[in-house]
């Protein structure tokens, strides 16, 4: 058996722990908070007081403008000179949240402007009021739109969540890192690493299409029955 398959073979098991251990839970943690943060900006810059609107625009801009990586490195090393510390998974946490919020809150913000103006007035005229209106007609009309791009920043986060071995979080790419620094293969290491990212993305475009088709048979149903 060539040397560097054995490598392979014998660094797989270290790499995929980290992979489940701490990239899955990075990406599935950062998503879910950043998800939640970019649907209340959305609302926020929909429907808020111009004052308050102008907060949300102001965080989309600052985080939307700014490299991820220059975000990261200020949260974890840069705020402990002003007193506040984080672990490095906490700080990456923070960190992929506050990015994936601003950039979600532009596509929720947008599908949810897709929506023709006739259904909140159809939803008035039967009696709803703005939060029915908005949970029962107009948010299940966005998500089937906002499924394809929102699956596709989930799974660039993925990729996105090896930035965190910059802050030491033991992820994927840093345990290729420290494998390579002791073995001193680092082609091999890093075509290792790309293959089991590769993987994971595979894996959730599948899970994408079939949301995408899932969405689109209640959509069909959905005007069969109109």
């Amino acid at each position: 058996m060539p040397d560097w398959l054995q490598l392979m073979i014998d660094s797989f098991p270290s790499l995929l722990y980290a992979g489940l251990v701490f990239t899955i839970p990075l990406t599935l943690l950062s998503f879910a908070f950043g998800l939640s943060l970019g649907f209340l900006t959305a609302l926020t810059r929909l429907y808020s007081p111009k004052p308050v609107q102008m907060i949300a625009r102001f965080y989309v801009w600052l985080f939307r403008g700014t490299p991820l990586l220059v975000q990261l490195f200020l949260i974890f090393y840069g705020l402990p000179k002003v007193g506040i510390v984080f672990d490095p998974f906490p700080a990456a946490l923070i960190g992929f949240t506050l990015n994936i919020g601003a950039y979600s809150s532009e596509i929720i913000r947008a599908v949810i402007q897709s929506v023709p103006k006739g259904q909140w007035e159809a939803s008035f005229s039967i009696g709803m009021n703005w939060s029915q209106a908005l949970r029962r007609i107009i948010l299940p009309q966005a998500t089937r739109i906002a499924v394809p791009p929102l699956s596709n920043t989930f799974i660039a986060l993925v990729k996105d969540t090896s930035l965190a071995a910059v802050l030491t979080v033991p992820e994927l790419f840093q345990a290729a890192q420290r494998i390579a620094s002791t073995t001193y293969e680092p082609l091999v290491l890093y075509t290792e690493t790309a293959l089991i990212y590769l993987a994971f993305s595979t894996v959730l475009s599948w899970g994408q299409e079939r949301l995408e088709r899932h969405y689109g048979k209640h959509a069909m149903t959905v005007g069969g029955q109109a």
